[in-house]
């Protein structure tokens, strides 16, 4: 199959952290600086693989300020790369239903990509699908797995292509720990831990623990690495016991009811012999300490019949001690989004596994447009974390919350491809 040649027009749906990297009104101070999905849709820009660009949020006053804050940290910083784009809404209203608006100046077969609140990401993506416009959702897809169903429904009717911008499948030491552990034999256990400071719950404090958790939010990560491990193995998960530890967050500000770290039990069957069995504990944490140094612990232990894997990613062998950051050192991580330009002062992050994310999805989109809907079987069968691929993270996902609100073992039943959660 061929890709289109046609540059793809993209609405970025969401103004914040990751998108601008703008929050509070300047800079942010995680590693996101000058965001993750502006920047690389500003150079795919550069590159021809993208054309026309727009953004929406909800509160259109704070754009000036975004296009301030993109000119000074992107457009001085790589060379002049051209930072325009149009905003929905106006620079003098608020409107939570912009995006409508901002979706209906596209033309099919256009792309947006979802950077807001874990309880938006389904009204919005159904009202692009609808209009026949790709979409790309940031993790999780959606907090239930009726509504992954529902979206995995429509976009198969209106031919177009759902992306889960599941970035760590493209980390270089995960994919290749996923393609070892095709040869290590039965799956028999999994354990991962994610975190990320304090810090976090002042950026997320408007909706972290009332619309979403931590689980939704970091253990989607590794529940989809796991999952994409072992399916292919023929292994389903079959029920999800679940528990919170609560306090920290609460005394930081947040709603009472924010848990503070979730740990998920998931059991796994085989599907082709009952008899073999496994199990994975994902746990995540938004209150690990502010001077950790690094924004994101992340690690997982693979044990198979035949052999095991242990990766950890957060301290990658490369730390900075900085007078001006007042606290020891830190270790980056450039491998996700290296923002030092190159020898010409363009950037030159095209090989970071988040920038690999989004590139494969315009690819994908072109791809589709190019070649029609028969295009959307390649792509899963690529292995690529689409709807139909990530079904399984959506139900352990939505299982672990109700175990929790339930205080009870959630099961996970497939048949022939119909889920559901009893």
């Amino acid at each position: 199959m061929a890709a289109d040649t046609t540059p793809l027009d993209v609405l970025m749906v969401g103004t914040g952290e990751y998108t601008t990297g703008f929050v509070g009104g300047g800079a942010s101070g995680s590693d996101k600086k000058v965001g993750v999905v502006g920047l690389t849709m500003f150079d795919l820009r550069r590159r021809g693989k993208v054309r026309k660009l727009s953004m929406v949020g909800t509160l259109g006053t704070k754009f000036p300020a975004i296009r301030e804050h993109l000119q000074r940290n992107i457009s001085n910083v790589y060379n002049n790369l051209d930072t325009t784009f149009e905003s929905y809404p106006a620079n003098d209203t608020h409107d939570a239903n912009a995006y409508k608006a901002a979706i209906d100046a596209l033309t099919p077969g256009s792309a947006i990509t979802i950077f807001t609140p874990d309880t938006t990401h389904y009204p919005i993506a159904l009202y692009a699908i609808e209009r026949n416009i790709h979409v790309l959702i940031t993790k999780p897809a959606v907090k239930t797995l009726a509504h992954h169903l529902a979206l995995l429904e429509a976009a198969k009717k209106h031919g177009v292509f759902v992306y889960i911008e599941h970035h760590k499948r493209y980390d270089p030491a995960y994919a290749d720990a996923r393609f070892k552990a095709q040869n290590l034999g039965d799956f028999n256990y999994f354990y991962s831990y994610m975190s990320q400071p304090k810090s976090q719950l002042e950026t997320f404090k408007a909706w972290a623990g009332v619309d979403s958790d931590i689980s939704y939010y970091l253990n989607s990560h590794h529940i989809d690495i796991c999952e994409s491990m072992v399916q292919t193995l023929g292994y389903t998960p079959v029920k999800v016991s679940a528990s919170a530890s609560n306090g920290v967050a609460a005394s930081l500000g947040c709603d009472p009811i924010t848990e503070d770290t979730i740990s998920l039990l998931v059991h796994w069957v085989k599907k082709s012999d009952p008899s073999k069995r496994a199990t994975g504990v994902y746990t995540a944490s938004w209150t690990a300490p502010q001077k950790a140094g690094v924004h994101s612990n992340q690690y997982f232990h693979y044990m198979a019949s035949q052999g095991e894997i242990r990766i950890d990613q957060a301290k990658r062998g490369y730390d900075v001690a900085d007078d001006n950051l007042g606290h020891g050192l830190m270790w980056y991580n450039p491998f996700y989004m290296k923002y030092a330009p190159d020898e010409e002062g363009n950037f030159a992050g095209q090989g970071g596994y988040g920038y690999v994310s989004f590139e494969k999805f315009v690819d994908g989109c072109r791809l589709v447009n190019e070649n029609g809907a028969a295009a959307l079987a390649t792509l899963d069968g690529r292995g690529l974390p689409t709807l139909r691929n990530t079904v399984a993270t959506t139900a352990i996902l939505e299982a672990g919350r109700r175990a929790i609100d339930e205080g009870r073992e959630v099961c996970i039943k497939e048949v022939d491809g119909a889920w559901e959660l009893v």
